[in-house]
């Protein structure tokens, strides 16, 4: 077997479509609106007091880039002032299944991340 015969799909030509729309939610701040999201329909200011960290200009793109591409939807309320209410359509939905997984593996293995980090850093240091 020659490099490369055993390449994920993903990784290949064939994967160009795959690969841009992991591009879409691969970013900082994505997967945390719309985990924010699975609790529930947000107001804008609702959202950003749920995603902690986000500023205002990054959740703004960030709702709208997920508006664009299907995954949320977004409802004007005619009031006064009017009210804009952001939620999971049923494909932010499955992809909010679909990383349930990742963010569970992410609180159960931080530790061990970190403690490989500190093991790293002490050899790195060790060598200078």
């Amino acid at each position: 077997m020659q490099a490369g015969d055993d390449v994920d799909p993903i990784c290949g030509q064939g994967g160009a479509r795959a690969r841009e729309v992991l591009d879409l939610v691969s970013d900082k701040w994505s997967l945390y609106v719309v985990a924010a999201l699975g609790q529930g329909p947000l107001r804008f200011s609702q959202a950003r007091r749920v995603v902690v960290g986000i500023s205002q200009r990054m959740l703004t793109v960030t709702l709208r880039r997920l508006v664009r591409d299907g995954l949320v939807s977004r409802t004007v309320v005619p009031t006064v002032p009017p009210q804009v209410t952001y939620a999971l359509t049923e494909t932010g939905h499955s992809l909010r299944l679909a990383v349930q997984p990742l963010i569970e593996w992410a609180f159960t293995t931080v530790e061990d991340i970190d403690a490989a980090r500190a093991t790293y850093d002490a050899q790195a240091d060790e060598q200078t």
